[in-house]
């Protein structure tokens, strides 16, 4: 799990004391959904209304999440996704920003405690996916 970019042995230790046993989440969508990194979305018939992160869960967790986010690096990422969303969206939208990056390292966080390897660390190089497209 520290082989993620913004996660050291500090934060490795509040992730797995809060979490617990990953198997009992569903999914990684599951589990940020009671770290509370979710939208809260109200909905009847046809009108639909989303509103703040439902803050649901361990506030230690995404408490962690978050300030993992805040101090990462440029060149990780979760920063990158941050910063490309402050560009999208304008500075007003930096906690949206830091919030849905929290989400995505949660997510990572998720699959490598259930499969023991890292997902989404470094894009697929397009000539091996081709030659092991061909090779099967």
């Amino acid at each position: 799990m520290q082989t993620i970019p913004g996660i050291g042995p500090v934060f490795a230790a509040v992730l797995i004391a809060e979490i617990g046993d990953v198997a009992c989440f569903a999914g990684p969508g599951r589990l940020c959904s009671w770290a509370g990194l979710t939208p809260r979305r109200r909905a009847s018939d046809t009108k639909v209304h989303r509103g703040p992160i439902t803050k649901q869960g361990s506030p230690l967790l995404r408490r962690a999440c978050v300030g993992a986010v805040r101090r990462s690096g440029a060149d990780t990422p979760m920063r990158r996704l941050k910063d490309r969303i402050v560009d999208c969206r304008g500075t007003t939208a930096r906690n949206v920003a830091k919030t849905a990056a929290a989400r995505r390292l949660l997510t990572r966080v998720c699959y490598a405690l259930c499969d023991g390897a890292v997902r989404c660390l470094t894009k697929p190089d397009p000539a091996r996916a081709g030659r092991n497209a061909a090779d099967a």
